[in-house]
């Protein structure tokens, strides 16, 4: 069963999903953006038009892919193609020019690889303080939530098969998180043990 955390920056995905490869021994799959930027020369902090964001975001799927396709047993991961959808939509303003059937190809590839590679989704919504460190994304709150709707909205989207845990906002201590997340993959794998 793979699991992968999904939602927007700064909201501790990355935390949980060491918390949670720590505890049950599941390995954890960190991905990036910013190498991929920097090995097509790009600079993640600088606006895009969409033809580029989009081109760029193929790329990032890409190497996300290649990593999941490179691992030999299940794994948790702290990114997914959800998020990577989230990121594109968000870049798209009342005045952007998209080519909306390139977005749709994008969209519905984004939605093919979660349900290829993800058995459990968790949302993990803002809530913890934010806290600034150096080379970190920024500290918008606002666009936290923007994010956090879109991938929220993307989570719900019938074309998911994945299982979803929708972890409240309220729920932001580390311990808690982390109990809540094992005992659903405790659930679940009971469900798969039951079916099997």
């Amino acid at each position: 069963m793979n699991i992968g955390l999904c939602g927007s920056h700064r909201t501790g995905k990355t935390t949980l999903a060491e918390a949670v490869s720590r505890k049950t021994g599941i390995p954890f799959v960190k991905t990036g953006t910013s190498e991929v930027f920097k090995e097509h020369g790009m600079d993640p902090s600088l606006p895009l038009d969409f033809r580029k964001r989009l081109w760029i975001q193929h790329k990032i799927l890409d190497a996300a892919e290649r990593q999941w396709q490179a691992e030999r047993s299940r794994f948790i991961t702290d990114r997914t193609p959800l998020d990577m959808a989230a990121y594109t939509l968000a870049d798209v303003q009342g005045s952007t020019e998209v080519d909306f059937p390139g977005l749709e190809r994008y969209l519905g590839r984004c939605f093919d690889s979660t349900n290829a590679y993800f058995r459990l989704l968790v949302l993990v919504q803002p809530g913890i303080p934010l806290v600034y460190e150096e080379g970190k994304a920024a500290l918008n709150e606002a666009y936290l939530e923007h994010l956090n709707y879109l991938v929220l909205g993307l989570c719900r989207d019938d074309r998911v098969t994945s299982a979803l845990l929708h972890l409240p906002r309220t729920i932001t201590d580390r311990e808690a998180r982390l109990a809540v997340v094992l005992g659903e993959i405790e659930k679940i794998t009971a469900e798969d043990k039951g079916a099997g």
